[in-house]
């Protein structure tokens, strides 16, 4: 770059150039192979480990009083370490894919607008993970333990719960599941408030159609029974009080921050 060529205020405020559509898809298949790369070696581990990880899973049943667990199948036990490892292998990569998610993204956004999406980015695993403990130290061990107290005489024949290994996984599997992506929901909140889609106003006036879809998605997301429906229900209400507080607590700090701004004087002709 020459003395004489300006420099544009795209370039000053850290936005890239533009990139061809070829040299788009190359950097695209470069982030996806290092993030499969990352998911095989971590499969790789966790196969490894599959029936350690299953043991921890498998914990919330112990503790509710069942001690056998059964696989009806001959290949049901096999493919169950499957899952189990292919599950905790994209708890483990989810690093490694959000930071070359971060990087394929990064170079086309300004410096502002990095500043703003790299909070909720960081956040993501955070509130994924608070939800996933709360599914496995609280709800699962509270819906088990509700399930389970079905057992016992029946007019006259006894009623015995026996879950098979592939039943079981997928039902703490889709209660971890649940409960992460539900965590998320002040993170799609805030985005969308903060790119103008939403005004705070229209969430507070949209309040009581949220109650319904909580009970709605709560109702898909789980098993169907009235007791994990509601408690998947009460934190996605909670969480959507939550991150109307949160989107109000940013409008006032941005509010004060551009009250506080330092205005330039006007150059004269």
């Amino acid at each position: 770059m020459t003395a004489e060529t300006p420099i544009t205020a795209s370039e000053d405020d850290g936005a890239g150039g533009k990139m061809p559509l070829l040299d788009h898809l190359i950097e695209l298949r470069s982030r996806l192979l290092k993030s499969l790369v990352a998911i095989a070696l971590a499969f790789g581990v966790c196969l490894y480990f599959a029936e350690p990880i299953f043991s921890i899973l498998v914990q919330p049943l112990v503790a509710a009083g069942q001690g056998k667990i059964i696989y009806t199948q001959l290949f049901e036990a096999f493919f169950v370490q499957i899952k189990v490892a292919l599950f905790a292998s994209m708890m483990i990569a989810f690093p490694v894919i959000a930071n070359q998610l971060w990087k394929f993204v990064a170079p086309g956004l300004y410096r502002k607008e990095k500043r703003a999406l790299l909070p909720f980015i960081l956040a993501t695993p955070v509130l994924f993970t608070a939800g996933a403990c709360l599914a496995y130290f609280v709800t699962v061990p509270v819906a088990l333990k509700f399930l389970l107290g079905f057992q016992g005489d029946m007019g006259g024949i006894e009623q015995e719960a026996l879950p098979s290994v592939a039943n079981y996984l997928s039902f703490i599997m889709q209660f971890i599941m649940a409960f992460g992506i539900a965590f998320l929901l002040p993170i799609f909140l805030m985005l969308i408030e903060r790119s103008g889609l939403v005004t705070r106003e229209q969430l507070v006036s949209a309040r009581r159609y949220m109650i319904v879809a909580a009970f709605a998605i709560a109702a898909v997301a789980t098993p169907p029974d009235i007791l994990s429906q509601f408690l998947l229900a009460l934190p996605l209400i909670l969480l959507y009080e939550l991150s109307l507080f949160a989107i109000w607590f940013t409008q006032r700090r941005r509010k004060t921050g551009a009250e506080e701004a330092p205005v330039e004087p006007l150059e004269e002709a």
